[in-house]
């Protein structure tokens, strides 16, 4: 399931994007401001952003800026501002696609399914020896295909995609089960499984934290 952030501080319009989208199957995560963003950002793992530019306590610009420093998640920007420089300055910073308002909430979903189609066709994760095809949702490893259950490739998927970047145990949790009340010994036990099938996969314990997978400290 597609997870796409929603940045827009007029809740109406975040509330009317939100609907549509639920209705289409996206999980959606709806933040009013800058600084609220980032934050989610920096939790969480979206495969979208639709992101506003007058926003309160930061702007959508700046969001985007700091966001290009770290990731090239697919950013749609969503704003009343029309004028070239603006839209010059967000396709610098490599958006996906720039709507004006007012818009269509049925052409705006449309707009999504085609960014979202055209990145998935080339998703796939390239660690060294590892390859995770997020497709198809299949691993290889050293080149050979690795059978995992449902639950231990969901925890590697959610490592790759934050690949060289600490990953804590809430974070794993909430995003693979819904809540991070989970006992942790069963996300340890994936882990240990899926070292187990891949000898030598640069999965880091990081202690009291989480996991991270790549990455220097690997």
């Amino acid at each position: 399931m597609y997870k796409i952030l929603v940045v827009e501080d007029d809740q109406m319009i975040s509330q009317v994007i939100c609907e549509f989208l639920k209705e289409k199957g996206y999980q959606v995560h709806a933040v009013f401001d800058g600084q609220d963003a980032l934050s989610a950002f920096q939790s969480e793992d979206f495969d979208l952003l639709l992101l506003d530019i007058m926003l309160p306590s930061m702007s959508g610009l700046d969001v985007l800026k700091e966001i290009r420093q770290t990731s090239q998640v697919p950013i749609m920007m969503l704003t009343a501002l029309d004028d070239e420089y603006t839209q010059l300055v967000s396709f610098n910073h490599l958006i996906s696609d720039y709507v004006t308002k007012p818009f269509s909430p049925l052409i705006l979903v449309k707009r999504i399914e085609n960014i979202l189609r055209q990145t998935s066709s080339s998703q796939n994760v390239l660690l060294g020896d590892l390859q995770v095809h997020l497709n198809d949702c299949e691993v290889y490893w050293q080149k050979e295909k690795i059978n995992l259950t449902k639950k231990e490739y969901e925890v590697l998927e959610v490592l790759a995609k934050r690949k060289e970047h600490l990953v804590t145990r809430e974070q794993l949790m909430d995003t693979i089960w819904g809540y991070s009340e989970l006992d942790s010994r069963v996300l340890d036990n994936h882990v240990k499984n899926l070292r187990k099938k891949m000898p030598g996969l640069p999965l880091k314990t990081v202690t009291g934290m989480g996991y991270q997978l790549g990455g220097a400290s690997s």
